[in-house]
């Protein structure tokens, strides 16, 4: 990691614990509230206890990082020697973690350059990654801003979900587009586009939904070098089948990620989700 540019993210970004410290990255928590409790994401509350919470119709909503946890996450990445700051995070459709990480920025000891990647999830994990490559390589701050943007322009994020239910009481998804799918049945397939959630497919059935997002993730990857990785909640079983599958189908696959999503997003997508990130490198 250079020891002049510092990456900053946020919890939603779901990196692996070992990739975070080896290239230095800094994650600063949103929050579930679980009936009266908040919860740090990744230190309080884990994807399966959200998960259980769920199924019993229990109670929950999230909440941005405060301003004043941003203020103290940029003092704490200042005094460890860095000179100036890029902090990435999810899509400022989803949530206001960007707008909060932009005031505590204004008095920040060090520059900070805040993006909205308008990702979530790996999407947003891999643009970190690539600001922390550019600036391992000895690149300043518009350097390391750039490769994060180039890195979300070519990333796209497919996912299946059970149920709408969730993201239509959390507000990431139109009622209209819920209804429709409660009213036909369906088996949605949704997509990342424009940093909002939308319907991508309809399909009729849970496995032919998951096929078919076989299909979508493989005809995006392409035959050039990519990075891959599959999410799920509370179905790890499927999620290892199609990174298998996906395995054998990507002639390019460089590296491959699977892992649960946190309790933040796992808390508007319900239990049951699988999801593929297509990064080309």
């Amino acid at each position: 990691m250079s020891r002049h540019v510092a990456i900053v993210t946020d919890s939603t970004a779901y990196l692996p614990p070992q990739t975070m410290e080896r290239h230095g990255i800094t994650a600063v928590p949103l929050t579930v509230v679980l009936g009266d409790q908040a919860l740090e994401e990744g230190t309080e509350i884990s994807a399966r206890s959200l998960a259980a919470a769920l199924q019993k119709r229990r109670s929950v909503t999230t909440s941005r990082p405060s301003p004043e946890v941003f203020a103290a996450a940029y003092r704490a990445v200042a005094e460890g020697g860095a000179t100036g700051i890029v902090s990435l995070h999810l899509s400022a459709e989803f949530s206001g973690t960007y707008d909060a990480a932009e005031l505590a920025a204004k008095d920040a000891p060090v520059p900070v350059r805040v993006v909205d990647t308008g990702m979530v999830a790996m999407a947003l994990g891999f643009c970190a990654l690539a600001a922390a490559e550019a600036a391992e390589a000895g690149g300043g701050l518009d350097e390391a801003v750039t490769a994060a943007e180039k890195r979300a322009a070519g990333t796209a994020a497919f996912f299946y979900v059970d149920t709408l239910d969730y993201l239509r009481r959390g507000g990431r998804i139109g009622a209209a587009q819920a209804l429709l799918g409660s009213a036909l049945a369906v088996k949605p397939l949704l997509q990342l586009d424009g940093g909002r959630i939308e319907m991508l497919e309809k399909v009729r059935t849970a496995s032919k939904a998951i096929a078919r997002l076989e299909e979508i993730v493989a005809a995006r990857a392409g035959t050039g070098a990519v990075d891959i990785a599959v999410h799920h909640l509370a179905a790890p079983d499927g999620a290892e089948r199609l990174a298998e599958r996906l395995r054998a189908r990507i002639p390019g696959l460089a590296d491959l990620h699977v892992s649960e999503v946190g309790a933040v997003i796992g808390a508007h997508t319900g239990p049951g989700l699988l999801g593929a990130v297509v990064a080309p490198r």
